[in-house]
């Protein structure tokens, strides 16, 4: 379940899940960004031992991990929404990376739909 959802907060740098989930992946997240930071051989490898997805461990050493480089600590942001989840009244917080803002593509105009 954590590295799923690692897998989706490296992807999309911010997502909406339970406080109980959010508060373990805090610390499995943190790690691997510390980990990555230090891009040596061995580190790669001992990446893909803990998070086996070869294209997030590219991406979070290669665009994650550098934005961190001068950062002691502390990559990851628990925000409370005060939502409570229907079934089960769990509450909804928003986990994201420190420093990424959530990143959509804008829709282009046509210079014919503009006119």
């Amino acid at each position: 379940m954590l590295r799923n959802l690692a897998r989706a907060l490296f992807t999309y740098y911010g997502i909406i899940t339970t406080k109980a989930k959010a508060k373990a992946l805090r610390p499995f997240a943190e790690r691997l960004i510390t980990i990555a930071k230090n891009p040596t051989l061995s580190n790669r490898r001992l990446l893909l031992r803990r998070f086996p997805f070869k294209d997030m461990v590219k991406k979070l050493i290669d665009e994650i991990a550098p934005q961190f480089k001068d950062r002691p600590g502390g990559y990851t942001q628990i925000i409370r929404l005060g939502k409570r989840r229907r079934g089960d009244d769990a509450e909804l917080v928003m986990i994201k990376l420190v420093g990424f803002e959530r990143q959509t593509p804008k829709k282009e105009v046509k210079e014919e739909e503009a006119v």
